[in-house]
């Protein structure tokens, strides 16, 4: 586990805006009265989007006091989970997957694209567009390689197609969310190419099952019972 640390510079203060307090409130009633610290990685999720996607450490602070909590149990919390980001990062933050499956399929091509295009690790580039940092398997293997940027999820990257990808961030422009090249999700590119032969499926469709045999009408004068005896 790499060693977490808050960033050197912090501002001097941090408050709950009313749309954060607000998410708060409805965040806290999801839980037993007395149970309020239950909501503090969700909390600490909206409060590090309204920071401008880092949480400082007043702002881990502004959490601790809201829900009644320590101050440390919550910084222990902020630097234990990845997903909380200790320092400033861009409006476009790359998260860039240099795992074994995506590092076989171009990941350090994808990683020289980063430095060349927004500058080392870690760094937030002047205009305050990106920032980028390399991590752990992401979960998108077979589209490899990939990258996350914010929510988002861009596969099955070569330089070109990400170079132009962070080009149209850049710009404004609308982008492509998944796979940036012709297939669909993890779909094999161009279609199936194993196990095509309509034969191997032929045992797997079922026989039609045979009609129930209408029901017999009762003779007459013989007792029909109803639905109410």
């Amino acid at each position: 586990m790499s060693v977490r640390r808050l960033a050197a510079e912090q501002p001097e203060s941090f408050d709950f805006t009313p749309e954060l307090e607000a998410i708060a409130q409805k965040l806290i009633a999801k839980y037993p009265e007395g149970r309020q610290a239950s909501a503090v990685v969700p909390l600490l999720w909206e409060t590090q989007k309204a920071a401008g996607g880092w949480l400082p450490e007043p702002a881990i602070r502004a959490v601790a006091e809201r829900l009644g909590m320590a101050n440390i149990r919550v910084l222990e919390i902020a630097t234990f989970y990845t997903m909380f980001n200790l320092e400033p990062v861009g409006k476009y933050f790359v998260q860039l997957c240099g795992t074994t499956p995506c590092m076989l399929r171009g990941a350090e091509a994808i990683k020289h694209v980063c430095e060349k295009k927004i500058g080392h690790e870690r760094h937030v580039s002047a205009d305050g567009t990106f920032s980028w940092l390399e991590v752990e398997c992401l979960g998108a293997c077979t589209n490899a390689p990939m990258v996350q940027i914010n929510d988002d999820y861009y596969e099955d990257l070569t330089p070109e197609s990400f170079e132009k990808l962070l080009d149209d961030l850049a710009a404004g422009r609308p982008v492509k969310v998944g796979p940036q090249n012709s297939r669909r999700g993890s779909e094999p590119e161009g279609g199936a190419r194993v196990l095509t032969d309509p034969a191997l499926y032929a045992h797997a469709v079922a026989p039609e099952a045979p009609a129930a045999p209408a029901a017999e009408a009762p003779k007459s004068g013989a007792f029909a019972p109803t639905s109410g005896e």
